[in-house]
């Protein structure tokens, strides 16, 4: 049976792939489930601390797979979804960065956009589609690109479900970083690396939970749990290994999560 998404793992870098490249990699509730699960075992293994998440072949994910979108219009799906959350990776105390190599569509977007960080190749194709197919801003998207984007931009690309490239996606503040297709990889991988090396495991869970819980509060109230989360912060370990390693010049050990 075929793995539909590949694990590999270097020096505490996990990389997930999605792996129907035949199929540009469109989402399934099979694949799904397949990824949760490889986001949930990362979340425990204490070897992983960033995982990487791209497709393989020419696409990242070009949304959900035709079969499942006639099925839904016939009435005749029978799928059975996963039961966690589509935002169920942004759960995960560990940073994912989004490696967008090609096609990055509907659901495929939604995925992209759900990880902490997204590099991408400067030549992918990106789209929404939801309304080119009778459809609308799904899993939480009216909430996310208006946040990246701001609102006029957001509305664009759901009202209109063009298609733009990834260095649009990078002006347009979706990705952190565009860049040549053959060099993505390289570039995606020497970052996550370098945040495993250099960045306190626990810091960054707390920072991720800060990130996607604070759009729901005001400046006040992220504020004083930023005082707590602080106070919390000076009595672990890291605090302790980053100051000495940054005094003694080296790069630090944090422990793992």
């Amino acid at each position: 049976m075929v793995d539909l998404v590949l694990s590999s793992i270097e020096r505490s870098v996990l990389t997930l792939t999605f792996n129907r490249p035949d199929r540009l990699n469109a989402w399934t509730d099979e694949m799904g489930r397949r990824y949760f699960d490889r986001l949930a075992e990362a979340e425990k293994n204490p070897e992983v601390r960033v995982i990487v998440v791209t497709g393989a072949g020419r696409g990242f994910c070009a949304g959900a797979d035709f079969r499942t979108l006639t099925a839904l219009r016939d009435g005749s799906y029978a799928g059975q979804p996963d039961p966690r959350p589509t935002t169920f990776p942004t759960t995960i105390r560990k940073p994912i960065i989004a490696a967008v190599n090609g096609a990055c569509a509907g659901l495929g977007m939604v995925h992209a956009l759900l990880c902490d960080l997204v590099f991408t190749a400067a030549d992918a194709k990106w789209t929404t589609a939801f309304a080119r197919r009778g459809l609308i801003a799904e899993y939480g998207m009216s909430w996310i690109l208006p946040r990246l984007a701001g609102q006029a931009r957001a509305m664009d690309l759901l009202l209109s479900g063009r298609v733009f490239t990834g260095a649009e996606a990078y002006e347009l503040g979706l990705a952190g970083r565009s860049v040549p297709g053959e060099r993505l990889m390289e570039e995606t991988l020497a970052y996550a690396h370098e945040l495993a090396t250099h960045s306190s495991p626990a810091s960054m869970a707390v920072i991720k939970r800060q990130i996607w819980g604070d759009g729901q509060r005001s400046l006040e109230a992220s504020e004083a749990a930023a005082t707590h989360l602080m106070a919390e912060s000076f009595t672990r370990p890291d605090f302790a290994e980053g100051v000495a390693s940054f005094v003694e010049r080296r790069a630090p050990g944090f422990p793992p999560l």
